[in-house]
């Protein structure tokens, strides 16, 4: 089956479409973009140059993926992409930014489920199963996990690093890393307890759940991990906080509030 185009959509010449694809009226598709198939896109949707997608997308009414970077030094004749998975949703208004070095990518994982008016900004990089509530937004160069949620309206600043499993209270203004497991609130915003919800409809529960439980009170309180057990969770924790951080990690907004 061959893609399905409206007649009022503008497809350039250069712009590959795999079978299945659904194009709705006025859309638009520029060139060096690759679309995977089963991918819908909707009524005046624009695809800008150079985006890369996977299977079974669907890109709904005026989003634009792959706008020229909002930074003021990037030339576009500059090549660079998006870069995106399969089987995410983008809602009516999304925007995505690709990148700004040459060669290099803004990147979407698979499964991932944006709300309408969230952005995320140029140089990104998002994990697997992630949701970003209505006018969620990331600032360029935002790292982000597998299966982290974030709230209505929440703000990144640029070069932050967002954990995997975390979870961030719509309004929260993040201007440092958040940690892996855990809840956020506040602007500016802080760690207050750990996502139990999110963890155990993932499967960590039981003796897992409770190390990162451990894990979490040694960080809180300055500590190392030295002795904890070697559960996946725990081998991802070290891995994330021995990345040299470049705008540090939130604090504790309590001890007395951090849940078991």
């Amino acid at each position: 089956m061959s893609a399905e185009i409206h007649p009022s959509a503008v497809i350039a010449p250069g712009a590959r479409l795999a079978e299945g694809v659904k194009v709705g009226p006025y859309a638009i598709i520029g060139e060096h973009v690759e679309i995977g198939p089963g991918s819908v896109i909707g009524a005046h949707a624009v695809i800008e140059p150079r985006v890369r997608m996977g299977g079974n997308n669907t890109v709904h009414p005026h989003a634009v993926l792959g706008g020229l970077p909002q930074d003021l030094s990037f030339s576009a004749d500059t090549e660079t992409w998006l870069d995106i998975g399969d089987g995410n949703v983008f809602r009516e208004g999304v925007t995505l930014s690709r990148a700004t070095q040459p060669g290099t990518s803004t990147r979407i994982g698979s499964g991932c489920y944006l709300m309408n008016n969230s952005h995320v900004g140029h140089d990104c990089t998002v994990g697997d199963y992630t949701i970003f509530a209505s006018g969620a937004t990331l600032g360029g160069h935002v790292h982000v996990g597998d299966r982290v949620f974030l709230g209505g309206g929440v703000m990144t600043h640029q070069f932050c690093r967002i954990g995997s499993f975390a979870m961030l209270q719509g309004l929260a203004g993040i201007n440092k890393d958040v940690l892996p497991f855990m809840m956020v609130g506040g602007r500016p915003g802080k760690h207050y307890r750990l996502n139990l919800v999110g963890m155990r409809r993932a499967g960590i529960d039981g003796e897992r759940l409770k190390a990162v439980s451990a894990a979490i009170r040694r960080l809180r309180n300055r500590q190392d991990l030295d002795g904890l057990p070697d559960t996946p969770e725990l081998a991802y924790l070290r891995d994330w906080i021995g990345v040299k951080s470049r705008r540090g990690i939130l604090p504790f907004i309590d001890v007395s509030r951090d849940a078991e």
